[in-house]
């Protein structure tokens, strides 16, 4: 476990370097990340570069022993770039080209942005690849971030249309896979196609996807080159990239395959409060933590999502450590919540914690962002901080050296979120708030949880969720049902197999290629409003209530007895009054599950609480609300969100846990 921190010395002067190096190492600072945003100071002007004070800076950390990971600045293109080439602008979904001015301003795709691109990380890979002091690189900053992921302009339009004809071979195939007999909308001609945005009214929902495959692709194309450059001067180097823990415009299982390390910026309290109604549901009652610590579920959810990208540990490249400027609030941190959070990152598989930032910025929009040195570059309450879990860091290496043990693993695929996203049906009916149903209920049964790609290794896991794979792939219906014939339980949720891997409607019954698994049909489905709600009947305890948001009632595709199937609930009302709603099948030496309703938390603390039994996963401890517990290697992690003392019994031990404290057993 290392500790590091953001830095940004072209912001101050070249003689408070020094101050600032020998600062951080005495507070046990090993790991500095410098210059992805240093474009204009690296290139003042096209083709001109200034290295002089990046040399003085990397040779002033290095004289401390300080390690130092690069970021090449592509996210901000410098002034004098975006006014001599303004092609390299990004065109947002409303056709408007955006200005220069703040970040992440560019096309990813656009060949002149490229050219330039190429030019500044080739020249500064060229300069300091080899330079002792430097252990990593980072490309770009935040990939997509401020609704960037996508792009509307005339490149992009000529690129689509190439990756369409690569994916497609004809246009035949094409008009087969998005269903445009549909309106008129069959094509001809691959140039008749254009971007899905300013229609009349929807678009289709096969284009939408591709567009979205298409655009994700874009960026990993982007990052490629970047890799390469590198990778031509040093082909060892780690290299990352920083994502953003639950983000859903980009595939980060594609963007993370080509990197070395998965990395992520975490900001409990922003994500809190400006991600709190995507995973939340409207009229959802939200869990209370203590004011200053975010929401932990929120936060540990996307740990988990970092970690289960490969499966390996993680870094967090940027860590909350005081107030934010961004969110609604940007609440005061008090002493222990650092730390706290520092913990929680540990917990869930980060072997390194870079802090943002070492001091708070004088200029511009981060001005109300807090560091570890005040804008007087006196220390900060995390500065305090940060040196008092000095004693710890002997332990917390000790900690990261083990893996995860993680038995139960959710299933993300981003090509499910969004053809979700681009037709919810319902409302507010959300795929990365489905799962995290599941994941929050995981969390409160003191059971550690993997989110993976359904593409993954499931061997290691005893149980495996998948709330909704939505587009049937026959290939991934023959490797779940291998999975549960060697031994694994695996359930299924609403929707799945709903479509085709194009996004078109299956002519199979329903759930499509997953029925044979099953061995159910879906005989009817209802997206309910607000208002309604079909009550169950379940012999599995505290499964009870009511269906809300979404139902399905389910047919055996024999008698039930004759066809293998168990029935673990049934609708008690309703329009489905006396159908199927969760059925279980053994199969081999597993189990496999479908779940005809979207839960709420406390149905599914109540199933998983069945099946994790069922399946002979472990609990790590009786929680009670706001203590989270986490299993790395031998040693058991409880962490405590609550503003009062907690107490579990772990391991035999009845263990009290102090006000937003950690107690490792």
């Amino acid at each position: 476990m290392e500790f590091g921190v953001c830095y940004y010395p072209e912001h101050w002067p070249p003689e408070r370097w020094s101050v600032d190096a020998q600062m951080m190492r005495e507070a046990g600072i090993r790991l500095v990340r410098i210059a992805e945003f240093a474009w204009q100071q690296m290139e003042p002007a096209e083709g001109h570069f200034e290295w002089d004070w990046l040399d003085q800076a990397i040779e002033v950390l290095a004289a401390q022993d300080l390690q130092i990971i690069l970021g090449t600045p592509t996210a901000a293109p410098p002034a004098w770039l975006s006014h001599a080439y303004p092609e390299i602008l990004l065109v947002d979904s409303e056709g408007r080209q955006r200005r220069f001015g703040s970040r992440r301003h560019y096309c990813p795709t656009q060949p002149t942005y490229h050219q330039h691109a190429k030019r500044i990380v080739g020249a500064m890979v060229e300069r300091y690849a080899q330079h002792p002091a430097v252990v990593g690189w980072q490309i770009d900053n935040e990939f997509g971030d401020h609704e960037t992921a996508r792009c509307y302009c005339d490149a992009c339009s000529n690129q689509f249309r190439t990756w369409l004809t690569k994916r497609y071979k004809n246009i035949d195939a094409l008009n087969y896979a998005w269903g445009t007999d549909f309106w008129s909308q069959a094509y001809s001609d691959w140039e008749q196609i254009e971007l899905p945005n300013l229609t009349i009214t929807d678009p289709n929902p096969s284009q939408v996807l591709d567009f979205y495959r298409y655009s994700s692709d874009a960026y990993l194309q982007f990052q490629q080159f970047q890799i390469d450059i590198i990778r031509a001067h040093d082909p060892k180097i780690p290299i990352n990239t920083n994502f953003m823990g639950n983000f859903a415009d980009l595939n980060y299982h594609d963007l993370s395959n080509a990197l070395d390390l998965v990395t992520w910026d975490s900001y409990p309290t922003g994500y809190a409060d400006v991600h709190a109604w995507r995973m939340y549901a409207p009229g959802e009652a939200r869990p209370e933590f203590a004011y200053d610590v975010g929401d932990p579920y929120i936060t540990g959810f996307s740990h988990a999502i970092m970690y289960g990208l490969k499966q390996a540990p993680f870094w967090i490249m940027e860590q909350q450590c005081g107030n934010i400027n961004w969110s609604s609030y940007n609440e005061g941190i008090r002493p222990g919540t650092t730390r706290l959070w520092t913990w929680h990152a540990l917990a869930s598989g980060a072997d390194a914690v870079v802090y943002f930032r070492w001091r708070a910025s004088l200029n511009a929009q981060e001005q109300y962002h807090s560091g570890f040195l005040r804008h007087d570059a006196s220390p900060a309450q995390a500065f305090e901080e940060l040196i008092s879990m000095q004693p710890e860091q002997e332990q917390m290496r000790s900690i990261a050296a083990e893996q995860l043990n993680a038995e139960v693993a959710i299933l993300l695929d981003y090509n499910d979120l969004w053809s979700v996203q681009i037709q919810p049906h319902r409302k507010d009916f959300s795929h990365m708030r489905h799962l995290f149903v599941y994941y929050r209920a995981l969390q409160r049964l003191g059971i550690p949880t993997a989110i993976v790609s359904p593409d993954s290794d499931l061997s290691q896991y005893k149980l495996v969720l998948a709330p909704s794979l939505i587009l049937g792939d026959t290939q991934r219906a023959e490797l779940l049902g291998s999975y549960v014939e060697d031994g694994g339980s695996l359930l299924l949720g609403i929707r799945s197999g709903f479509k085709t891997p194009s996004n078109r409607v299956t002519d199979l019954s329903l759930p499509g290629v997953f029925q044979p698994l099953m061995n159910v049909s879906v005989q009817d489905w209802h997206a309910l409003s607000p208002k309604a709600q079909y009550p169950l009947k379940s012999h599995i305890a505290g499964l009870n209530g009511a269906a809300t948001i979404w139902a399905e009632r389910l047919e055996s595709n024999a008698a039930a007895e004759d066809a293998g199937i168990e029935v673990l609930a049934s609708y008690a009302g309703g329009p489905f009054d006396g159908g199927h709603a969760l059925t279980a099948r053994s199969l081999g030496l597993g189990k496999a599950l479908y779940m005809g309703w979207y839960p709420t938390e406390d149905q599914a603390v109540a199933l998983l609480a069945h099946l994790a039994q069922e399946a002979d996963v472990p609990r790590l401890a009786e929680l009670p609300h706001g203590l989270l517990a986490a299993k790395r290697g031998e040693n058991t992690i409880l962490m405590n969100f609550m503003d009062e003392t907690l107490s579990a019994d772990v391991q035999g031990k009845h263990v009290d846990v102090a006000p937003r404290d950690v107690q490792v057993i």
